[in-house]
């Protein structure tokens, strides 16, 4: 018979490993990611890395339609009809002309005596002269030999692909920024929430240390209460950081299109690590190079220019080649009389007047076109003063991780002689509480310093156009594999 005890023990092995099981479970479906890995992910998955490549897709698809007018078109038509009634048209009435022809011959010989009601009168009456029934098939070739419409749209379908492009390296820039944002904003909530539960255990270890000293009657009541409510008070403010971050991971996945069941964490620390930078104008000749909005705007101003002699060149005539070969026949009984047909020649066409549509198709296009330079010259501005206001950030947040250096170092020294002096009873519990307090926010303000070091040069890099050109083959790997 099974014993109580062993019955209680296979109870308590079976929990065990159940709660191993499900705690290993757990872990198994957290992703952990590099800051590459999550570029990455978002470069594959991100909504609008996606639009932009189906719009090179779709530029491509367009160069590859110009071409195709360039080429010969080659076409084939059937048909076959029946005529259930006949179309007629007024003809001179041949039994009246055969008729009188006769007579008039006879007549003018003696043959017959002279007698005018021989001879009927002439008029036009209806006749048909189409067969019921009658079939066609038919091949005809084209091959266009000037036609600056053509000419002209295939270099605008290029200009266009390359705008694409350019849109495409614009929205891998974004999404990089976007990504680092949010993967460093992880980081500096899990340093927050590491901040936050180390103030809560130190307050934790001093309600102790006072609730000990209470009880041997040294310390009085209302300090082990103000400790006590220094701990609750403290606990909000703890979940309030964990809920951050639960909230910056969201944000990530968000970015990433990742499942909303699936758990991240990001691999990673915030260290500052001071970067030479160059100098404002050697930034704003970068930019005014590299910025991929800029470039995508410049080449929108050769489409642009390409669309105006694409209009242009409704002025311009066009002339095409042509040929076809055809098999016909026609019969009332279906014994068809069969034939060939074949012709060769030119076209020529040539627009001499259309009510002056052209023009003022011209005069759009024309608008459009500085309508595209003046949003450059806006933008190139824009960016001027971006770079510019990055930099003075840039020079704020060192100054402050200076300052934040010396006030953690401060701040560490104060926690430290309170806490020994509370101990010797030279320090009061408000020196004690108030000096962790501005540890924590010392520590908080360095971290906050940190990030906004690294975020500000991603922004820097973001508008110069520093790109990983890893990233852009992947991009336009990911493009080749739709």
């Amino acid at each position: 018979m099974i014993s109580h005890k062993s019955v209680m023990l296979r109870m308590l092995t079976t929990t065990i490993c159940f709660i191993i099981f499900v705690a290993t479970g757990a872990e198994s479906q957290v992703r952990k990611l590099t800051l590459d890995e999550a570029i990455k992910t978002a470069l594959e998955n991100n909504s609008d890395t996606r639009i932009a490549l189906l719009e090179v897709q779709k530029a491509q698809a367009a160069v590859n339609e110009a071409f195709g007018y360039a080429l010969p078109s080659v076409g084939f038509s059937a048909s076959y009809s029946h005529m259930i009634e006949k179309a007629k048209m007024p003809f001179p009435d041949f039994e009246a002309m055969l008729n009188n022809s006769v007579y008039s011959v006879l007549e003018t010989e003696n043959l017959v005596p002279k007698d005018p009601n021989h001879f009927l009168p002439m008029q036009n009456v209806l006749q048909a002269f189409a067969l019921s029934n009658n079939y066609e098939a038919k091949i005809e070739v084209t091959q266009i030999l000037f036609n600056s419409a053509v000419f002209t749209g295939i270099g605008a379908s290029s200009k266009y692909l390359q705008t694409a492009q350019e849109m495409l390296h614009s929205k891998v820039s974004k999404t990089v920024l976007s990504v680092k944002q949010a993967y460093y904003g992880i980081l500096l909530a899990k340093e927050v929430v590491t901040l936050m539960d180390a103030s809560l255990e130190n307050f934790q270890r001093h309600y102790n240390n006072v609730k000990a000293l209470y009880e041997q009657g040294v310390a009085a009541e209302y300090n082990l209460l103000q400790a006590e409510v220094q701990v609750e008070n403290f606990k909000p403010s703890v979940l309030e950081a964990e809920n951050a971050l639960k909230n910056a991971k969201e944000g990530l996945k968000l970015i990433l299109k990742l499942d909303k069941d699936i758990e991240i964490d990001v691999d990673g620390e915030l260290i500052y690590n001071e970067i030479d930078i160059a100098s404002a104008d050697e930034l704003i000749k970068l930019a005014n190079e590299r910025n991929t909005e800029i470039k995508t705007l410049e080449t929108k101003i050769e489409v642009d220019e390409a669309f105006v002699d694409l209009d242009r060149a409704d002025w311009w005539p066009s002339l095409a080649a042509f040929g076809n070969y055809s098999f016909n026949g026609m019969s009332d009984d279906f014994n068809f009389m069969n034939y060939r047909q074949s012709v060769v020649g030119l076209s020529l066409q040539m627009n001499l007047f259309n009510g002056n549509r052209t023009t003022n198709k011209v005069q759009q296009s024309t608008i459009e076109r500085i309508k595209t330079e003046e949003q450059l010259s806006q933008l190139r501005d824009f960016v001027t003063l971006q770079i510019k206001t990055k930099l003075n950030e840039l020079d704020k947040v060192k100054q402050n991780l200076i300052s934040a250096d010396r006030n953690v170092e401060l701040a560490e020294k104060t926690t430290r002689i309170a806490n020994v002096g509370y101990t010797n009873g030279t320090r009061t519990q408000l020196e004690v509480l108030t000096a962790e307090t501005q540890l924590r926010q010392a520590r908080t303000n360095r971290l906050q310093s940190v990030y906004a070091y690294i975020i500000t040069l991603s922004e820097i890099d973001d508008l110069i156009g520093n790109i990983n050109e890893d990233y852009i083959k992947m991009a336009m790997r990911n493009d080749n594999n739709k």
